[in-house]
């Protein structure tokens, strides 16, 4: 099966009840800077500070009771660990989660707090994996991949949905790009909806897999990137890239300077908190990285979760 944007349209009727409709925002001083009028998609305001709360949700919801009363499990260090955790506590039902044991204290703390019931592994992807197999073979739970599943990507393809229905003349939509699950929802949706839209992608530089993907037509693996958009280290799954490879027009890359900088733009200017991996996309255009002067150009910001103890423009 693969997304459509039907698909993305049901997601959206079953997971309203659920979630925040989010606001697409403008910053007069940031279409100054960039030379271009910015929609900001802010799911920095989402339940659980990130977008992956609508695919989470999506997922959740789709289980029929008899699924759903086996729980779901996953793996995961990060946004979708809190966002499956607090969509399976809305539906009753529970949520196990696979953590590296070195993930953040305040990653640990925010699963627990949504009822996730966690198990602690090795750091590695193996060690992930085969501790959530054996949950799942224990509790006869539903697998839900953080990215590489059509629900999740339905589900993520519902802020774009929102996007172009809040504004509807949009020239460009800019996402980021970790696993690829908000960028090929996005491409869909905004692809089926508005004939002609470009949909680019932004990548820190020093995690390019993505960006390397698409050069030579093959998933290139991630190898152990270091950049400050750690939401973004993952790389494209099977169900993702195929989505991109006919629908995203390119992978703009960005410079850490460049993601700090404008993280902090952001914040100073339009007050609105977002994390790293977010401002990618507002990096794109302040390195001006594409020719988008002059057009209307959609930007999601995929989430606000940030350690305030460790700001990246603090030394």
């Amino acid at each position: 099966m693969t997304v459509s944007l039907s698909d993305i349209k049901a997601a959206a009727k079953r997971i309203a009840p659920y979630i925040h409709r989010t606001p697409a925002l403008t910053c007069e001083s940031l279409d100054q800077r960039v030379g271009t009028r910015v929609f900001m998609k802010c799911e920095n305001f989402q339940k659980v500070g990130a977008f992956k709360f609508r695919g989470a949700s999506n997922a959740v919801w789709s289980l029929t009771d008899e699924e759903a009363a086996q729980g779901v499990v996953t793996h995961s260090s990060g946004n979708h660990a809190q966002a499956l955790a607090l969509a399976a506590k809305m539906r009753g039902i529970p949520a196990y989660i696979v953590m590296p044991d070195n993930a953040p204290q305040v990653k640990k703390n925010a699963v627990a707090g949504y009822g996730g019931r966690i198990t602690f592994c090795e750091p590695t992807l193996e060690a992930r994996e085969s501790a959530m197999e054996r949950i799942r073979l224990d509790t006869g739970a539903s697998v839900i991949h953080p990215y590489n599943n059509e629900l999740v990507i339905a589900g993520q393809g519902t802020a774009a949905l929102e996007l172009l229905e809040d504004v509807p003349d949009l020239d460009v939509v800019i996402a980021p790009v970790g696993g690829g699950g908000l960028l090929s929802g996005t491409a869909i949706a905004a692809v089926e909806t508005k004939k002609g839209i470009r949909v680019i992608a932004a990548e820190p530089e020093t995690a390019d897999d993505a960006y390397r993907s698409m050069k030579t037509g093959k998933i290139v693996p991630s190898q152990n990137p270091k950049t400050v958009a750690d939401g973004l280290l993952t790389s494209l799954g099977t169900l993702t890239f195929p989505i991109i490879q006919q629908r995203v027009e390119r992978i703009a890359t960005v410079s850490e300077a460049a993601i700090i900088e404008s993280m902090k733009f952001v914040w100073e200017r339009a007050k609105i908190v977002v994390e790293p991996s977010a401002a990618t996309v507002i990096a794109a255009l302040l390195e001006k990285k594409v020719d988008l002067n002059g057009l209307r150009v959609g930007v999601i910001l995929s989430g606000g979760n940030v350690d305030l103890e460790k700001l990246p423009w603090q030394k």
